[in-house]
C-alpha cells in the first residue's frame, strides 16, 4: 500500500507539472503579438497537455480520478507577469527553468518517451529567447544563466584564464606566507613554495581533465541517445526540430518542410540535433581534456610563481618583502583584468583584489606564528 501511495504521489505531480507548463505555454501564447512565435506557444501548450493526458490516464488505471487543477505559485505569478509586464520579461526565466527540468523524467522507466521531448523544449525556448534578444534587447544578465552557447564566449575563456592564474596566486602566497609566519628558514619556505605550486598546479590539472573528460562522455551519450531516437522516433525527432527553427523565426509550414529535408540524411539530422537540441558540437564534443589539464596546470603555475621567485634568490626579510611586494603587484593586475568583465573600475577592481588577497595571507601569516610559537 506504501508503495502504492508513493506511485500515485508520482504520477500526480507529474500530471500538475505538465498541467502547469501547458497553461504557462498557453499564456505566453495570449500575450505574444509576434504569430508565429504565438503559434509556437500554442504547439508547444498541446505537447504538455498531451504529456498530462497521459499521467491523468495512467492514474485512471489505478481507479484515481483527476483532481481539478490548481496552479502552483510559481506559474501564477510568471503568468502574472507575462500578462502585465510582458512575454520578453519573463522568457529568461522559463528558458532557464526548462534547461534545468530537460532531465526531470530520469529514473523514472515509464516517463522514457517523454525524455527527448522535455529536451527539445529546453533548446525550443533557448532559440526564441535567442531570436528575442536580438529584436527586443533582453537583459544580457539572463541570456547568459539560460543559453549555453553565452558560457562558451571568449571573454569567459579571458575570466577563467585570469581566474586560473589568480588561484595559483593566492594560495601559492597564502602557503608560503604562513610558513614564514612560522619562523622557518628560507630553504624550508622555498621547498614549500614549490611543493605548493606543483601540488596545486596538478591538482588544478586534473580537476580540469575529469572535468572535460566527463563532459565528453555525458556529450557522447547524448549523441548515442539522439541517434537511438532518430531510429526509432523519426517523427517526433522531425516535430522537435521543426519547433526549434519556428522558435528561430521561420513560419511553420517552411520550418516542417526544411525538418523533413534534414531527417532524410540520418547522419545530417544526428548533427543538426545534437547542435541545436543538445548544444553539442560533434566536432568538438566538449573540448580535448589534455588540452583543458596543460592549460590549467600552466596558469595555475604562473600565479604561483610569484610569491615565491624572491626566495630563489634571497631570504629573510627581504625575502618575506620582495614576495609581499610582488604578490600585491600581480593581485592589482588581475584586479584591473577582472574590471573588464565585472563592471567596475580598474582602480577599484585591483584595490579589492589587494584587500582581499592581503586579508587572506595576513590570516595564514598569524596562523603560522601562532603554530611555530606552540610547536616550539
Amino acid at each position: 500500500m506504501a508503495a502504492n501511495k508513493s506511485e500515485i504521489a508520482r504520477l500526480k505531480a507529474n500530471l500538475n507539472d505538465e498541467r502547469d507548463s501547458a497553461a504557462l505555454y498557453h499564456a505566453l501564447a495570449k500575450a505574444e503579438a509576434d504569430p508565429v512565435r504565438a503559434d509556437l506557444y500554442r504547439q508547444l501548450a498541446q505537447t504538455e497537455t498531451e504529456h498530462g493526458d497521459l499521467w491523468r490516464d495512467r492514474l485512471a488505471a489505478l481507479g484515481v480520478a483527476a483532481t481539478p487543477h490548481r496552479l502552483s505559485f510559481r506559474t501564477r505569478m510568471l503568468m502574472f507577469f507575462t500578462r502585465w509586464v510582458g512575454v520578453g520579461f519573463v522568457l529568461p526565466t522559463i528558458a532557464a527553468a526548462e534547461v534545468a527540468d530537460q532531465n526531470k523524467y530520469a529514473g523514472q522507466a515509464d516517463a522514457a518517451d517523454l525524455m527527448a521531448a522535455e529536451r527539445g523544449h529546453a533548446a525550443i525556448v533557448q532559440a526564441v529567447l535567442g531570436a528575442a534578444s536580438k529584436e527586443t534587447g533582453v537583459s544580457g544578465a539572463d541570456i547568459a544563466k539560460a543559453e549555453k552557447w553565452h558560457r562558451g564566449a571568449s571573454g569567459n575563456a579571458l575570466r577563467a584564464a585570469v581566474l586560473g592564474a589568480n588561484d595559483g596566486l593566492v594560495s601559492n602566497f597564502c602557503l608560503i606566507m604562513g610558513v614564514a609566519g612560522a619562523g622557518l628558514s628560507g630553504r624550508t619556505i622555498l621547498l614549500t613554495g614549490l611543493a605548493g605550486l606543483i601540488s596545486g598546479a596538478c591538482s588544478m590539472a586534473l580537476g580540469e581533465w575529469l572535468s572535460v573528460t566527463n563532459a565528453r562522455e555525458l556529450a557522447a551519450n547524448q549523441m548515442a541517445r539522439e541517434a537511438q531516437e532518430i531510429e526509432e522516433t523519426p517523427e517526433a525527432e522531425a516535430r522537435e526540430l521543426a519547433l526549434i527553427y519556428q522558435a528561430k523565426g521561420l513560419p511553420r509550414e517552411a520550418a516542417t518542410s526544411f525538418a523533413g529535408q534534414i531527417m532524410q540524411n540520418k547522419d545530417k539530422a544526428l548533427d543538426t540535433l545534437a547542435r541545436e537540441e543538445l548544444g553539442i558540437d560533434p566536432d568538438e564534443l566538449g573540448g580535448n581534456p589534455w588540452t583543458a589539464a596543460g592549460s590549467s596546470f600552466g596558469l595555475f603555475a604562473l600565479g604561483a610563481i610569484f610569491p615565491l621567485a624572491p626566495y630563489l634568490f634571497t631570504q629573510g626579510l627581504i625575502a618575506v618583502a620582495l614576495s609581499v611586494g610582488l604578490t600585491v603587484l600581480a593581485l592589482a593586475a588581475i584586479g584591473v583584468v577582472t574590471s573588464l568583465f565585472n563592471g567596475r573600475s580598474p582602480t577599484f577592481s585591483a584595490m579589492r583584489q589587494v584587500i582581499v588577497g592581503a586579508a587572506a595571507a595576513g590570516v595564514t601569516y598569524g596562523a603560522g606564528h601562532l603554530m611555530g610559537v606552540a610547536v616550539s
